[in-house]
């Protein structure tokens, strides 16, 4: 459990789109450019080793574009360095964040002041999702992979515990930024799995219209 007193109140963020960071889960990174070299510099030198992953909203003709509200944080507790300066990270989500405002400085990277009150439930454990009818999400997911001609490991997903699987899922499959940002909005697990089987409905009945046309 992570305590509300040990998180800070200034985050550095990572801008990603398309990148989805959740409670628990981990999402592994790949640093190249020099200000996120800052970034991953002075977050090491922290005690908390703390990096906000955030979508940017949709306006690519801005060169700061607008930062969606919310986001999660997650501690570096993986890294290695290439022969070329790149660093491979691993981040372990530990709790998602609302956006208060954005802060001006030095650094190469953007920082914003966050709010981390409405996420206890990120910081108090596993959840647990009492309706979820996980034989029914696996034939469905069956679909979806036959669909989509992907290969899967189904040993791995079938021994995956419930948060893990949703959890995973929601952050490999291919879905829009906006797609992973209301999977991270969501504000339980069931909540998370019923937003995906809604848009994994929606993928596969887009498949078979395609098919019909």
């Amino acid at each position: 459990m992570t305590w509300l007193s040990d998180l800070p109140e200034l985050l550095p963020v990572f801008p990603l789109p398309g990148a989805l960071m959740l409670p628990r889960a981990r999402l592994p990174l790949h640093i190249f450019e020099p200000r996120y070299l800052a970034m991953l510099d002075d977050a090491l030198k922290s005690d908390t080793r703390l990096i906000g992953m955030i979508q940017p909203c949709p306006t690519p003709d801005s060169e700061k574009p607008r930062l969606h509200c919310i986001g999660c944080a997650g501690r570096v507790t993986q890294f290695s360095e290439t022969e070329d300066g790149r660093y491979m990270i691993t981040l372990s989500g530990i709790s998602r964040f609302r956006v208060i405002e954005e802060v001006e400085g030095f650094q190469p990277y953007r920082r914003c002041r966050v709010s981390w009150d409405g996420f206890d439930r990120d910081r108090a454990g596993a959840e647990a999702d009492d309706g979820f009818d996980r034989p029914g999400f696996m034939k469905l997911l069956e679909r979806y992979f036959e669909a989509q001609e992907l290969s899967v490991d189904w040993p791995t997903l079938t021994d995956a515990d419930d948060e893990l699987l949703i959890n995973s899922l929601s952050m490999l499959l291919d879905l829009t930024p906006e797609d992973r940002q209301a999977l991270l909005e969501a504000p339980s697990l069931c909540t998370r799995r019923e937003t995906l089987v809604t848009l994994i409905e929606y993928a596969l009945r887009g498949g078979e219209e395609d098919l019909i046309q």
